[in-house]
């Protein structure tokens, strides 16, 4: 579904300066997988995924999709931030409505999907308030529906729940289980929890401190469903232990 192949990205500062963000990633993430990405901060973790979106370009190498190059910003890809970035003027339908201003075919069916939407994560009922009269954890299920409502392929998932405490963080993990169970996506989450890493993904890929590279792809063999209980498993810890490792090491460059 997704292929990176041998990509770097520079970034060229105003003195002249280069800064190496990434370097020679190959990755592959199949149909419906879900793959979580951890690292320590500033390995290249949000720009792995804004190149997968085609916001930002590589320097050299290749990003495609089913095949296709990557060049702009695709319409089968849904992205969500650590901040909800909703607008506050507007409830929490239009939010959710908000991508169609660019896509166009804002019709009945298509507020039937957001209503659908907000009735999965648990926000039926609230289709007219505006964020400010929302909790963090209900802005951020907002955020969610608004890059699922045009029903895209691949989810790309920036820390969402970075900036939630840390009981609605553990609810919010286990929400998108299930949001993804219902509806499955290929899903590349970037976080820095080394937990909801594994709670959630099929595979978890570390990556190294700047310039960002693979260390390790590892597998989660965890049952699915799952649930925090699962943390006190040998596989759970074993898995939690390699990653722990890896961003630990300090020879890693």
């Amino acid at each position: 579904m997704i292929e990176l192949e041998r990509v770097s990205k520079i970034f060229e500062s105003e003195d002249g300066d280069a800064v190496v963000a990434l370097s020679e990633i190959s990755l592959s993430v199949a149909r419906n997988e879900f793959v979580a990405i951890v690292g320590r901060s500033g390995c290249g973790k949000s720009t792995l995924l804004r190149l997968v979106d085609g916001l930002v370009a590589p320097t050299s190498g290749r990003v495609s999709i089913a095949g296709a190059a990557v060049t702009t910003p695709r319409r089968d890809c849904g992205i969500v931030f650590q901040a909800p970035t909703l607008l506050p003027w507007a409830s929490v339908l239009e939010n959710v409505l908000f991508p169609f201003r660019f896509f166009g075919g804002l019709d009945d069916q298509v507020r039937g999907r957001a209503q659908a939407l907000l009735k999965l994560v648990g926000l039926n009922g609230f289709e007219k308030r505006k964020p400010r009269e929302l909790s963090g954890g209900m802005q951020q299920r907002v955020a969610i529906c608004r890059a699922l409502v045009h029903d895209p392929e691949i989810l790309l998932m920036d820390e969402p729940f970075g900036a939630l405490d840390a009981l609605t963080r553990e609810e919010m993990s286990l929400e998108l289980l299930r949001i993804w169970t219902e509806r499955p996506k290929t899903i590349v989450f970037v976080t820095h929890s080394v937990p909801e890493a594994v709670l959630l993904a099929d595979r978890v890929v570390v990556m190294s401190p700047r310039p960002g590279r693979i260390i390790d792809v590892i597998p989660v063999r965890l049952t699915r469903p799952r649930s925090f209980a699962q943390e006190s498993l040998s596989e759970f810890q074993s898995c939690a232990q390699r990653i722990r490792g890896h961003i630990l090491d300090r020879s890693v460059v």
